[in-house]
């Protein structure tokens, strides 16, 4: 039974946790935003790499067009200027800059494979890990709130139930003290307070329960579970500082890595400039530009106090033009050189004529061979002989044999074209030998190929084999007799051997290897007989009894089978492979060629033509001329 006086008491007095339950509410909104930070942090620094790996490419870019912008053209001029020691330092500058080129986008590539995409790769991590942490985080916060919520509900129902059994409790006192009331009023009234008073020892036993269970989670809560995900938000927080540290350590050390090889390539640079040598700079000028003239002799007095005929010593530096019995010099000139620095008599300067009217004079010119058959075969001769003279002409250049220029660098180009004629001869002897083993092989393997089908190339190859040799000893007699090995010859023997070598041209030849002889650039019409040549028609219808056939500018490939029935016109089987020697004149006819025997018209519609460009302008030039 309860005593009537008992008063029910909150066992404990419990503080309300909103402020401790706030605290850690408000630290995850502080971490949250600073973690944000961080990884803002990271990816601006990421930002800051990547800017810097396009600056290194653009600047490693621009260098290497500037070394490519001042690298010397091949086959040109500025080549042939290299071989000084001077620009050659400057070259291997440029090969060096090239190289330091090089090393910057070796920067770009480890700041982009060892930082930028590592980096790029933890923050994707980083941001997963983040937010794991958070939601954890909010997951325990939640669930303590949850607790105490019930903790709530279960205190105001033990309030409720007590103040219940309290009022119940008054109620009985007051009618058992009422002597009006009945008996059974007063049981009924008892056992209300009864029923109340076991009511409130039920909320207080479930209150009671509930409190100890939230202090437990309560303490979890502040003293595990939050410790924990703080902990492992620290270090998050730590391993992204140490890695953002570890990439500025990656930033200095990807520069460091090739200090060593841009240090190399400055060491080569100054290497190189350490090597220009002013003296063997100057020694190959002289070389270059060396004419090998001999000093002029001293000057005789010339009396002019005498009434007599004035004369003029040998050795004089004034010659008159009218005294051509002299001995010619270096190489047959007509006249001595002048010293280069002496001034040359006054006449009349005598301009280099014109290409156009150098062609028409050839084109209208008499030969002195009577021996043409045809104003046709004339011109197929003219076009056969001055094949590989035309372009001379064109652009300007002196003589075959550089009679125009001083002894010694007239003996460098003869020497120079020795050379370049004897590497043609081997690159013809390779191809050769080449196509031999081939042969060999279509020999005693049938199936791989047919032997004969070689037979053609090979002898192309051994004809162009013998004429370059023929051109090797034309260009060696004349650098012998530079040299000295062999005695000079006369103006009108190497004129005449040079008519010989050029395939009897006409006597124009003469005239403007005249003009480019004359040593003051004069030309006279007595020079001109002179030279004259006077061959004896016998000699030159036996070198043209037969008509020189017409020169290639091109090669064709058969599109269709043509069966050649008519007169001139030549079968062509699909496929085949043959050569072009005059154009489609808009007949809708090409003449081609299979070989020294075989030629003939075909449909300009059944052949694909490539005409080699040189060819076709040198023919349609002299064509038009021609005309």
């Amino acid at each position: 039974m309860f005593s009537p006086s008992r008063r029910f008491v909150f066992p404990g007095a419990l503080s309300p946790p909103y402020l401790c339950c706030s605290k850690p509410k408000d630290q995850f909104d502080n971490l949250e935003k600073h973690t944000q930070w961080g990884i803002d942090v990271l990816e601006k620094y990421i930002k800051f790499v990547k800017e810097r790996t396009e600056i290194e490419l653009s600047y490693a870019k621009q260098l290497r067009n500037l070394s490519k912008k001042y690298q010397p053209k091949k086959n040109s001029k500025e080549e042939e200027e290299y071989r000084y020691t001077s620009t050659k330092a400057f070259l291997a500058t440029l090969n060096e800059m090239n190289d330091y080129a090089g090393q910057h986008e070796v920067i770009s590539e480890n700041m982009t494979s060892l930082i930028t995409g590592e980096l790029t790769r933890y923050v994707q991590e980083l941001k997963q890990e983040r937010k794991s942490h958070f939601h954890d985080g909010r997951k325990a916060q939640q669930h303590i709130e949850t607790c105490w919520k019930q903790l709530e509900a279960s205190k105001r129902r033990f309030e409720r139930d007590c103040k219940e059994a309290d009022r119940a409790q008054q109620y009985f006192e007051k009618m058992d003290a009422d002597i009006n009331v009945t008996k059974a009023d007063v049981e009924k009234a008892r056992q209300q307070a009864q029923l109340r008073h076991q009511m409130a020892e039920d909320s207080k036993a479930e209150y009671c329960s509930t409190l100890q269970k939230f202090n437990s989670e309560q303490h979890d809560h502040y003293y595990t579970h939050i410790p924990n995900i703080f902990q492992k938000i620290q270090e998050m927080e730590e391993r992204r500082i140490v890695r953002i540290g570890e990439s500025m350590k990656t930033f200095a050390e990807v520069d460091r890595q090739v200090i060593p090889i841009i240090g190399k390539c400055l060491d080569e640079i100054t290497k190189a400039a350490e090597s220009i040598d002013h003296k063997n700079d100057s020694q190959m000028v002289i070389e270059a530009f060396k004419s090998g003239f001999e000093p002029p002799g001293d000057v005789d007095f010339e009396d002019f106090t005498q009434p007599m005929k004035r004369t003029v010593s040998e050795s004089s530096l004034s010659n008159s033009r009218g005294d051509g019995k002299s001995e010619p010099k270096f190489g047959g000139k007509s006249k001595g050189k002048l010293w280069p620095f002496i001034k040359k008599n006054k006449s009349p300067k005598q301009q280099k004529e014109p290409l156009s009217h150098r062609f028409n004079e050839f084109m209208t010119s008499k030969p002195k061979i009577h021996c043409f058959r045809s104003l046709k075969r004339g011109l197929s001769l003219k076009l056969i002989t001055l094949n590989t003279q035309v372009w001379s002409l064109i652009e300007g250049a002196g003589p075959e044999d550089f009679s125009n220029l001083p002894p010694e660098q007239r003996r460098k180009k003869l020497q120079q074209k020795v050379d370049e004629l004897n590497k043609d001869i081997q690159k013809e002897m390779d191809q050769r030998d080449a196509l031999t083993k081939m042969k060999d092989v279509y020999i005693k393997n049938p199936q791989m190929g047919d032997p004969a089908s070689v037979d053609h190339r090979l002898a192309e190859l051994g004809q162009n084999i013998e004429k370059l040799r023929l051109e090797v000893q034309k260009f060696e007699g004349w650098l012998a007799e530079v040299e000295g090995r062999l005695p000079m010859r006369t103006e009108q023997a190497r004129r005449q051997s040079g008519l010989y070598e050029a395939q009897n041209t006409s006597a124009v030849n003469s005239c403007a290897q005249d003009r480019e002889s004359s040593p003051d650039g004069s030309y006279t019409e007595e020079q001109s007989q002179e030279t004259e040549m006077k061959v004896p028609a016998t000699d030159f219808d036996d070198e043209f009894d037969d008509e020189e056939p017409l020169p290639t500018i091109g090669t064709c490939k058969a599109l269709y089978t043509f069966e050649g029935q008519n007169e001139g016109t030549i079968s062509v089987a699909e496929g085949e492979m043959l050569y072009v020697i005059e154009e489609d004149k808009g007949d809708g006819w090409t003449r081609i060629r299979r070989n020294e025997d075989e030629e003939g018209y075909v449909p300009t519609s059944y052949v694909e033509v490539y005409l080699d460009k040189n060819a076709k302008d040198v023919y349609k030039s002299l064509q038009k001329i021609s005309e």
